[in-house]
């Protein structure tokens, strides 16, 4: 199967980022989100995005046009009943997944492949709220989605070989290098990630060292391009928090309990970049 049109459910970093990604590969792509005022901030940074690629000379001002001319945009899920497949990038939260791809399934025409975009979420449970769990599967694509190479491709116990073998492709048409993994708490990237991240939390808890200290040995020390708790609130505190939980439940191993100090930062509303503030300020 050969993927010709894309739908991207989502029009925040993540979301607007994949849809930026398929749009400069060819392909024609439906951006979908609740509101107008989510999808005209999400084309507006699109539009940022490609115009630095193009100071960089990564893409010419001929590509940058072309891109956005395949972008469209809506309020309506059933615009994306003609795509090939459906990415999901809505928040990281298994009921509102599984909602949502309950509706996508009765949307989707047949043979079309829903994907999501969660960092750690079980492909299979999200795939058992449809009624094709054979053409469902996992793309997890890093931030920032321009400039990051990796998409970790997870496979459901469902999903078929026809699947990944169609998103495999998409993903290299898109610039990209997929790496497969199976399907466990986390998979691999944020199984290994969040208990650093949540180490290096808990070692601020304690008082060992400054948050500058903290980041500047990890940065230093282990030639990390950006500190532990800095990465953190870049990815956002609530999604690590959401990505810990999950992992937490997953195996049972206390080893991946979230740290205090975490929740009690997600509790006051201190979610990083995002929010202007988490470990570090962030002035608007």
């Amino acid at each position: 199967m050969e993927i010709r049109s894309v739908g991207v459910i989502g029009a925040g970093q993540m979301g607007g980022g994949i849809a930026h990604v398929a749009a400069a590969a060819g392909l024609p792509v439906t951006l979908v989100d609740v509101e107008d005022r989510f999808l005209e901030k999400g084309r507006a940074s699109i539009e940022k995005n490609l115009d630095r690629e193009v100071a960089k000379g990564k893409r010419t001002a001929e590509d940058k046009a072309g891109a956005l001319a395949r972008l469209s945009t809506t309020t309506r899920l059933d615009a994306l009943s003609g795509c090939d497949i459906l990415v999901e990038a809505i928040v990281e939260n298994e009921t509102i997944k599984r909602d949502l791809f309950g509706r996508l399934d009765a949307i989707a025409r047949p043979g079309a492949i829903l994907a999501s975009n969660t960092s750690s979420i079980s492909i299979t449970r999200l795939a058992a709220s449809t009624r094709r769990p054979e053409s469902f599967i996992g793309m997890h694509f890093m931030n920032p989605v321009p400039v990051m190479q990796l998409v970790e491709v997870i496979r459901g116990i469902a999903t078929s070989d026809a699947t990944a073998g169609a998103v495999d492709a998409l993903a290299r048409r898109m610039g990209k290098t997929p790496i497969l993994c199976n399907d466990y708490p986390g998979f691999v990237s944020n199984r290994v990630l969040m208990p650093m991240l949540n180490e290096a939390i808990e070692t601020l808890r304690e008082g060992v060292a400054t948050r500058e200290a903290i980041d500047g040995i990890m940065k230093l020390g282990m030639n990390h391009p950006m500190g532990p708790l800095q990465l953190a609130d870049f990815i956002g505190l609530d999604t690590c928090l959401s990505i810990l939980r999950v992992l937490h439940e997953g195996f049972g191993d206390p080893k991946y309990r979230p740290s205090p100090l975490l929740v009690r930062m997600v509790d006051a509303g201190w979610l990083g970049k995002k929010s202007g503030k988490g470990f570090y300020e962030y002035p608007a």
